[in-house]
C-alpha cells in the first residue's frame, strides 16, 4: 500500500497546531541503519481514510517522500479524545534483512458450514483475533487466514492445528499451544442442567420442612 508524505521543518506544539489547522497531520519516520529520524507531514483526509484500511496497519507500506520511495511500517498514531482528528503518526523504516515482530489480524472463515454449527447448532467463540508473529519483511502477511469449516462439536482449534505462511513463526510468550477458537454447546442443551441445579436447593428445602 502506498502513501505520500512531505518533509516537515517546523516542530513544537505551536507548529503542530498550525499544521493541523491547515489540514495536515504531523508525523515522524525513524529507524534504519545510520539514519536520523525524519519529520514528515501527511494530508489528514487521505490519512484518515487510510487508517480505516486493515492493510495500512498490518503490511509493509511504500512511503513516497521527496520523489523517493521508502519501505515503512505504521508503529503508532494518536487520536483526538473526541474529534475525528489524527493528532500525530509514527512510522518505522524497514530493513529487508531485519526480522520483524508484529501483530497481525486473524481472518476466520467457513464456520457457518462446519458440522459444529450446521449440524449441532453450536456457537463459535473466537478466543484470539490477532496473532503476534516474527518474520522477515518480505514474508509479512496482511492477515492469518484460518478455515473453520472442519470444526466439530466439543472440539477446539489451537495454534498447533493451523499452518502459518512460509517464513512466519508465532510468538506465544511461553504458551505452548494457545486456543484460537472454542466450540460452545447449544444453549438448549445447557438449559436442563441449569434447571436441575436450580431445582436442587428447592428440593432440599422441602425435605427439611417434612
Amino acid at each position: 500500500m502506498k502513501f505520500v508524505a512531505f518533509e516537515r521543518s517546523m516542530q513544537g506544539t505551536g507548529a503542530s497546531r498550525r499544521l493541523r489547522n491547515s489540514g495536515k497531520t504531523p508525523g515522524i519516520v525513524y529507524g534504519g541503519v545510520d539514519q536520523q529520524p525524519q519529520l514528515v507531514e501527511l494530508d489528514h483526509n487521505a490519512l484518515w481514510h487510510a487508517l480505516k484500511k486493515e492493510a495500512f496497519h498490518a503490511s509493509i507500506l511504500d512511503m513516497e517522500l521527496s520523489g523517493k520511495e521508502t519501505k515503512v511500517l505504521l508503529r503508532d498514531f494518536q487520536m483526538h479524545p473526541y474529534k475525528q482528528l489524527v493528532l500525530h503518526i509514527d512510522f518505522q523504516r524497514v530493513d529487508a534483512k531485519t526480522t520483524l515482530n508484529r501483530k497481525v489480524p486473524i481472518h476466520y472463515s467457513g464456520e457457518e458450514t462446519s458440522p459444529a454449527v450446521k449440524v449441532d447448532a453450536c456457537l463459535i467463540n473466537h478466543i484470539m483475533n490477532e496473532l503476534e508473529i516474527t518474520c522477515l519483511p518480505a514474508d509479512l502477511p496482511e492477515a492469518i487466514n484460518v478455515d473453520l469449516s472442519g470444526l466439530k462439536k466439543g472440539v477446539s482449534l489451537s495454534l498447533g492445528d493451523i499452518s502459518l505462511p512460509k517464513g512466519v513463526k508465532a510468538v506465544t510468550h511461553g504458551k505452548k499451544n494457545p486456543v484460537l477458537v472454542s466450540v460452545v454447546n447449544p444453549a438448549a442443551e445447557e438449559a436442563p442442567a441449569a434447571d436441575a441445579a436450580a431445582a436442587a436447593p428447592a428440593a432440599d428445602a422441602k425435605a427439611k420442612k417434612k
